[in-house]
């Protein structure tokens, strides 16, 4: 999971960054997927420490939940944004939805990770 929580820190910082820069680099508030990017790149490196990894990559997760809490409901705009009919800050619903599709993607690896390492310490494995 550390290799996947530090790319989709990344990518979250590339659906920031050209959100913010897509919009002539005016709402700074586009940087806000930047913002869980970093966080989630620093706890994939964080996380490389074997005593410090289940508790980071439970806050990694934490903040996965947080950020598609937070944008899912951009998905409301889909319909207008498929006809491209011209809907008030299209854009940032663009961007909302990256955030959310990657932060829900996210989840569910860590999720389903979590439940991996749950049973393999029931057959006695090492999960890490």
């Amino acid at each position: 999971m550390i290799p996947i929580t530090i790319v989709i820190g990344l990518l979250l910082n590339i659906v920031g960054l050209v959100g913010f820069f897509g919009t002539g680099a005016i709402h700074y508030t586009a940087l806000i997927p930047c913002i869980l990017g970093v966080i989630l790149i620093l706890c994939g490196i964080i996380a490389r420490n074997p005593k410090l990894h289940m508790h980071v990559m439970h806050v990694a997760v934490l903040v996965g939940i947080l950020g598609f809490g937070a944008t899912i409901s951009a998905f409301a705009k889909l319909p207008s944004v498929l006809k491209y009919a011209g809907a008030e800050n299209e854009n940032a619903a663009i961007a909302k939805m990256a955030t959310a599709a990657l932060c829900g993607i996210f989840v569910f690896l860590c999720v389903r990770s979590f439940v991996v390492a749950r049973l393999l310490k029931k057959q006695g494995k090492k999960a890490y």
